[in-house]
């Protein structure tokens, strides 16, 4: 596994919506985050297993992505329960899963969606609130 080498805070993004991921990757990238992202869980897998991330952020698009973004957080937590795994998703998939640590509501707003993974991964100069 690499360790990242960039004092930036990694963040690997799994989101199978095409139009969302490369916005919420920008967003994630000018608020200060490295960025990795893929369309597939698979393939986020395969990332996850090639170096250290801070925040593994899974999308899940409605109820009937959570089978497969539990199973994604499953394996991740299976192998490294100390990794920080969110999904970001609507309210009512929230209350459906308890498999990750934390949960991001996708109520688009760019700023808030920022401010949410930050207070998951603080900046490691900060101090707790």
């Amino acid at each position: 596994m690499e360790l990242p080498t960039n004092p930036k805070r990694a963040i690997l993004h799994i989101c199978t919506r095409e139009t969302i991921r490369p916005l919420r990757d920008r967003v994630l990238a000018l608020s200060g985050f490295h960025v990795d992202s893929t369309l597939s869980h698979s393939e986020g897998l395969s990332m996850f297993w090639e170096r250290q991330y801070d925040l593994v952020l899974i999308d899940v698009e409605g109820e009937t992505g959570i089978p497969a973004a539990e199973h994604m957080c499953s394996e991740i937590k299976t192998a490294q329960p100390e990794q920080i795994v969110a999904f970001v998703c609507n309210w009512r998939v929230a209350i459906m899963t308890d498999c990750p640590d934390e949960i991001l509501r996708t109520e688009f707003d760019p700023a808030a969606f920022a401010q949410g993974v930050r207070d998951i991964v603080p900046d490691p100069g900060s101090t707790p609130n």
